[in-house]
């Protein structure tokens, strides 16, 4: 061995180690060397020790480790580091290090392991290291990777889970000075760290302010996370920096589900308030109407549901379902106990906005006035019968014939029209319907698909939901800015702006169904049509249709009530002449008297 180090030494570095001593004065750190016999031909020495950082990991460069000792009064004689040694031994030149960290490749990214027996064995060397020409140009570390030997300890790899043998640790200390990518803190001073850190935060939790919405906080503020993550990331695998990663993004988080607990919080509070105001005021129309409006409480309106159900009503009516829910009214599905086989009836209940003596007697005498309207209108066969009328604790009720049928609006998909023909026969009957209805002094006020039914037993459609009507005392008024002024009633698309004003004519319910009509037509909702500068609906470049029913239909929905149709008679006398002149046009399409009379080959004709 010292032949080969007489001849070779320059080539080769020894390691030594720093040691404590223990001594009845005390503990000492000292330098140990290798044997002297060794230390021939020029060998190089070089100190192994890596510092260890407060995780208790090997972070830095062996160089370091005698700078902790000169820190801490404790260093005697000073050596290279190994890896610095090894470097001058092999004669490689390499920058001096911007940082102080060693950039861990990991087992599989640094030297390739060979076992010693590998080389003693006369076979394999000759054979399989080529005698010794794999090592040519080559930096070879000797040293133990078994476990037994305790050389093994815990580096900062994300990929290493168990400790790297102390060879290994050398190899990427060695490969990190020869490729310069010793890593660097971005900012050295623990102190301006923190200070980075705190302006890092304090600017999030500012930009996040700026938001109200604590949810969409929530979600800047790990966006905010994320992107810092990411960038870290970039600036150590690119840069070799490191930056203060952990600590800044663990705040951001934090700081974010605060918001998020704070909106969670708010909302079971604001919940549970709303369920307390339901229970305190469970028969106020407008606390319902609220309720109805907000998907979290569904539960309790169907826990309402359940608990009207089978509740009797004049001691004859048994609710079997809640058909739907108004600002000042509930519809139900009852049973009618006083009748055979217990026939379905519809039960409105109508709750007065005010529940003081003058409000009640006000409500109640506008109920009697409704129930006379329905008792006249349900005469006719396409208007639901009423059947009764009666007063429970300061509540009005209705009782109707119940329809067995289905709403128009499944006749009329969205995007898909209908034909001419079934559109005509739809606004003929809608318009005998009104015609009685006018005949009576009502006004509708909210014909729309919806209130329409189409009865299963006859085919026929029904007129439903009176509630809106307006009963006209006096002979219409033809200047309209005389008229009474009334509440704004009707549905989006289906009212003319004299009836949203509060002065609805006759005319407006004939406003409605020309709206249906287009709609069957066009298959578009009237919420979806655009109008012209005219202030004139733009359907007819969307459908084909004849001149004739367009002429119509764009009459009916005038916004001049003046200009449109004042009278449901008048429109369906026009539209039994237009039917009429189909037919002969028709009739005339398929008449082939006139065409010039052509010999029949007829396999049953008689031969003269």
């Amino acid at each position: 061995m010292q032949a080969v180090l007489k001849k070779y030494g320059s080539k080769v570095t020894l390691a030594a180690l720093y040691e404590n001593f223990a001594t009845h004065q005390g503990t000492f750190t000292q330098l140990t060397l290798p044997q002297e016999m060794f230390q021939v031909g020029g060998v190089s020495i070089g100190s192994v020790n890596f510092p260890l950082e407060a995780d208790g990991k090997v972070h830095k460069l062996a160089s370091e480790f005698p700078k902790l000792l000169a820190a801490n009064g404790m260093l005697i004689e000073k050596a290279p580091s190994f890896d610095e040694a090894v470097l001058g031994a092999a004669q490689i030149k390499y920058s001096q290090p911007k940082g102080d960290r060693i950039y861990f490749w990991g087992t599989a990214g640094t030297f390739e392991q060979i076992s010693l027996w590998y080389v003693l064995d006369a076979q394999n060397w000759n054979n399989y290291l080529q005698q010794g020409r794999v090592f040519q140009d080559k930096i070879v570390l000797i040293g133990s990777t078994d476990k037994l030997n305790n050389d093994y300890h815990p580096v900062a790899a994300a990929n290493m889970s168990e400790r790297m043998a102390g060879v290994e640790i050398h190899a990427n200390a060695i490969a990190t000075l020869m490729q310069n990518k010793a890593i660097a803190p971005a900012i050295s001073s623990s102190v301006l760290q923190g200070l980075f850190v705190l302006i890092l935060v304090g600017a999030t939790v500012y930009i996040v302010n700026r938001t109200k919405n604590n949810l969409q906080r929530f979600l800047v503020s790990f966006a905010v996370a994320s992107i810092w993550g990411g960038t870290s990331y970039i600036c150590f695998i690119y840069g070799q920096l490191i930056f203060p990663t952990a600590i800044p993004m663990m705040a951001i988080a934090v700081n974010g589900l605060s918001y998020l607990g704070i909106e969670v919080a708010r909302e079971k509070l604001r919940t549970r308030q709303l369920v307390t105001i339901f229970q305190k005021y469970k028969t106020s129309p407008v606390v319902q109407e609220i309720i109805s409006q907000q998907n979290d409480l569904q539960d309790l309106l169907q826990k309402r549901d359940l608990a009207v159900s089978g509740k009797i009503l004049a001691g004859r009516y048994k609710i079997v379902k809640v058909l739907g829910s108004g600002g000042f009214s509930e519809t139900y599905i009852a049973e009618d106990m006083h009748r055979p086989g217990y026939p379905n009836c519809v039960v409105k209940q109508l709750k007065p906005a005010n529940p003081q003596s003058k409000g009640l007697e006000l409500a109640r005498r506008l109920f009697n006035s409704e129930a006379a309207t329905l008792e006249r209108l349900g005469t006719h066969q396409q208007i639901p019968q009423l059947l009764a009328y009666f007063e429970q604790e300061d509540e009005f009720y209705l009782v109707q014939e119940y329809v067995v049928g289905h709403s128009l609006i499944k006749e009329l998909p969205s995007g898909q029209g209908l034909r001419e023909t079934i559109v005509i026969a739809i606004i003929k009957e809608l318009l005998q319907i009104l015609v009685f209805v006018h005949e009576n002094g009502v006004i509708h006020r909210d014909i729309k698909p919806s209130n329409i039914i189409r009865r299963h037993t006859d085919n026929k459609l029904v007129l439903i939901d009176f509630g809106a009507v307006k009963e006209v005392s006096i002979p219409q008024i033809e200047n309209s800015e005389q008229a009474p002024f009334t509440i704004g009633i009707g549905t989006r698309g289906y009212a003319p702006n004299e009836q949203c004003f509060g002065r609805p004519q006759y005319s407006s319910d004939i406003y409605a169904i020309g709206m249906i009509g287009i709609r069957a037509l066009t298959g578009i909702p009237p919420h979806e049509m655009d109008r012209n500068e005219d202030g004139e609906w733009q359907w007819k470049n969307q459908v084909v249709v004849s001149d004739a029913l367009a002429e119509i239909l764009c009459r009916m929905v005038l916004d001049d009530l003046k200009q449109r149709y004042q009278s449901a008679s008048e429109v369906l006398a026009i539209l039994e002449k237009l039917a009429i002149s189909q037919d002969i046009n028709t009739w005339q399409q398929n008449d082939n008297s006139d065409l010039p009379t052509t010999p029949w080959l007829g396999g049953s004709a008689e031969t003269l």
